[in-house]
């Protein structure tokens, strides 16, 4: 399939990228950073999950961050929620736009982050795309460790289409694929979205990495080029799972922007905002972020 000229671009920094962070984050500053993220052109922001605040306390202040979203009818606010619990938090702030259900493509995983077997997980996103559909909202689904599980290793990929598949019958206005822990290369991922897009069509598919072993701009140039067109990324590149060990951070929103804007495919982020972003976010977390397009001096722009 040949390379689209754009594709959609989903900051997901405020939730993924903060979620596992040691030290809170104040609520001012996550506002701070959507804000930032609107300005740089994001469209559609993972703004917070509404999770048990005392598994994952940087999200506790998830009610308080919609609260103070500005009101935008160009950007789509995204809540990620675990079971019909979370969706009725998120849809009582009135503000989520699109509830973010999580299924898990295998059970020992999925016991650990959600307290779910797999295929409970997908039953639960069919009662999260119900109420959200009542609601006036929609929904999608990102199936996590869609390349590989933490614990069990090897994930199959005819579960992972099984999964899909099923999602799409229950409702899902959008199913991602999530390497959680960053163990996908680009072969498995093209083989993998090229199968899960033609069992879903005509929804589309989206892609989320991680760049736990430097292989996250490579999967996604995979994943654009087999037929995924929706891509996810945090700002500077932050991000974890905190039930996911050694799982590293996002791909960087400025790394992908600069990838694919150099290459023609357009994404609608300004990186010259982005980078501005990431050297303000590196001083409130009291460190360099990974990203590395923030790093490296200006590329010379034609005379």
């Amino acid at each position: 399939m040949a390379i689209p000229d754009h594709i959609d671009f989903v900051e997901v920094g405020p939730r993924d990228g903060l979620q596992n962070e040691p030290v809170q984050i104040a609520t001012a500053d996550k506002l701070n950073l959507i804000a930032r993220a609107i300005d740089a052109g994001a469209s559609r922001i993972e703004v917070a999950s509404f999770v048990n605040p005392a598994k994952v306390p940087q999200m506790a202040d998830a009610e308080a961050v919609c609260a103070g979203l500005p009101d935008r009818s160009d950007v789509t606010y995204i809540g990620l929620v675990m079971n019909a619990r979370g969706a009725t938090r998120a849809l009582a702030t009135g503000k989520i736009d699109q509830l973010g259900a999580v299924c898990v493509a295998t059970d020992s995983f999925a016991m650990a982050n959600q307290g779910q077997t797999s295929d409970g997980s997908v039953e639960a996103a069919g009662e999260i795309f119900a109420m959200a559909r009542a609601a006036g909202c929609s929904a999608q689904a990102t199936i996590a460790a869609s390349f590989g599980c933490p614990f069990e290793g090897e994930v199959s990929e005819d579960r992972v289409v099984q999964m899909a598949t099923r999602l799409a019958i229950a409702g899902a206005a959008e199913i991602a694929l999530a390497d959680t822990i960053g163990v996908a290369n680009p072969a498995h991922v093209t083989r993998l979205v090229e199968r899960v897009r033609a069992a879903i069509h005509p929804l589309q598919l989206r892609v989320h990495f991680h760049n736990t072993r430097g292989t996250g701009l490579a999967n996604v140039w995979a994943a654009i080029a087999a037929g995924a067109r929706t891509v996810d990324a945090s700002l500077g590149g932050l991000g974890g799972c905190p039930f996911a060990p050694g799982a590293a951070g996002n791909v960087p929103s400025e790394d992908v922007v600069y990838m694919l804007e150099r290459a023609g495919v357009r994404t609608g982020m300004d990186l010259e905002k982005l980078i501005s972003a990431n050297h303000w976010l590196a001083d409130i977390m009291g460190r360099k972020l990974p990203a590395m397009a923030a790093q490296a001096p200006p590329f010379p722009k034609a005379a």
